[in-house]
């Protein structure tokens, strides 16, 4: 049995899948958490890394691995390949302004033609334009820019500052889907705009080299303590694309992933360029397009509601189905750290239509379902308006397995829901690449479905929540 490992670097934790070639059967796990926090060292990630390898038994009869990571988060790198300051990761908002700034000099319409996108605080590009503001010498020291995933895959090859000989930071890979969430990579075009880039930190830097979806960055070496020498190593990709992988999507299928943040994306063969910025216009991990609406509100908007209640999420989730459709009028507007769908980085969360009848724990706790479904099915609409048809939702996340979110979600987005089984499709989805770099051939593992919520649309909740935030 030849094996192929997957790897997901989030957020919160990294998670290594290994898995059998031909099937797609999941042998051996493991994992281990990234520190909380907005800017992270991204030593942190290597050594989660290391641990996670660890905790699934090892690399030793592994024949080839593929890094997902969290998408947009700048790591930037001096001439001797150190990492120069704390990585911005995704959900950090201070950018805001320099995404602004950006706006102004280039227009929102060229830089969608340009990139696919109209940047967001999210975007690298615009942490590397807040690099130049705020720390002007960080930024002229910068050398070369990384993703998260390019970052890993570097050091898993076995370079780094302490390797002096080699190629260094011209060994730096990446792929279509993790370069279109930069800002300055069209994905039409597979080329980096220089200008922007330029623009962004002041000059131009040495960025990843982009491969394609069945492209190998290279083997490993031995040199990586724990990594045996010969594994092939694939591209990676940015986590919404190695999920859409890793759940076989096809057109007709929308994935809504709802973890510490909410994403909505499909795949497409036509790319998309949404000059009013709701959707990305990204790539997928197979040559083909994704757009992506993201917020930055999900599963946290739930954790937060359960605290306040003193519950547990089984106890949210049955409270919230004791409620009626559109929670006697109360509606949760869950922008608790600001959001990036809508654009609006210093939003706070909002409480509406409280009355003394409505005050119940029942009525809160399915607004808060409610709530973070609405922004979610906001989004549904943006991506439909590029084109997308929409036959039926893929819900995957860990909030999707409270059966509270996933009936729901069958009422608020009025389109079939089905959960797939659980799993963590961003590594398996890495780990299909992995399968396609060693063979040639992209794998076809089935992906059976756990359930599919068979509850009515119910327009009044979209209605409501309509009503109070726009």
């Amino acid at each position: 049995m030849t094996l192929v490992a997957g790897v997901d670097s989030s957020t919160q934790s990294c998670k290594v899948v290994i898995a059998d070639a031909a099937t797609g059967r999941i042998v051996r796990t493991g994992r281990a958490s990234h520190p909380d926090g907005t800017e992270v060292d991204p030593q942190a990630w290597w050594e989660a890394l290391q641990a996670a390898i660890v905790d699934a038994g090892g690399l030793d009869d592994v024949a080839a691995v593929s890094i997902a990571g969290q998408q947009h988060g700048m790591v930037v790198l001096d001439a001797d390949g150190t990492v120069i300051r704390p990585a911005l990761l995704w959900n950090d908002t201070r950018s805001a302004s320099a995404a602004l700034e950006l706006i102004d000099e280039f227009g929102a319409e060229e830089l969608a033609r340009r990139t696919g996108s109209v940047p967001v605080a999210s975007y690298t590009s615009t942490k590397l334009r807040w690099l130049r503001n705020a720390e002007p010498e960080a930024a002229a020291r910068v050398a070369a820019v990384a993703l998260p995933h390019d970052w890993l895959t570097w050091r898993l090859l076995g370079f780094g500052p302490e390797r002096t000989e080699g190629p260094g930071l011209d060994a730096l890979v990446t792929d279509r889907s993790d370069a279109s969430g930069t800002g300055y990579f069209d994905a039409s075009t597979g080329c980096y705009d220089d200008e922007l880039l330029a623009a962004c930190l002041g000059h131009v830097p040495i960025v990843p080299r982009v491969l394609g979806p069945s492209d190998t960055a290279g083997t490993t070496d031995g040199s990586v303590d724990g990594i045996p020498a010969g594994i092939v190593v694939g591209a990676g990709a940015g986590d919404n694309a190695a999920a859409a992988l890793g759940l076989g999507a096809t057109p007709g299928d929308v994935v809504v992933s709802i973890g510490t943040s909410g994403t909505v994306f499909a795949v497409t063969e036509a790319a998309p360029a949404d000059a009013t910025g709701t959707v990305s216009g990204f790539a997928d991990a197979s040559g083909a397009f994704l757009p992506l609406i993201a917020t930055l509100n999900a599963a946290r908007v739930l954790d937060a509601i359960a605290r306040l209640l003193g519950v547990d999420h089984t106890e949210l989730g049955r409270l919230a189905l004791a409620a009626e459709p559109g929670s006697h009028g109360v509606v949760l507007q869950p922008y608790f750290e600001g959001e990036r769908t809508p654009n609006l980085p210093d939003a706070t969360a909002s409480i509406f239509g409280l009355t003394l009848a409505g005050t119940t724990r029942e009525n809160l706790a399915r607004a808060a379902v409610e709530g973070m479904l609405c922004g979610l099915a906001d989004g549904l609409d943006a991506v439909r308006g590029q084109g997308v048809v929409a036959e039926r939702v893929l819900l995957i996340g860990g909030a999707a397995q409270n059966a509270a979110v996933a009936t729901i979600a069958a009422e608020v987005l009025g389109v079939p829901v089905a959960l797939p089984e659980p799993g963590e499709y961003v590594a398996t989805g890495a780990a299909v690449q992995a399968g396609w770099a060693l063979t040639g051939t992209r794998p076809g593992w089935a992906v059976p479905t756990a359930s599919a919520p068979d509850a009515a649309h119910r327009p009044i909740i979209r209605e409501q929540y309509a009503a109070h935030t726009r």
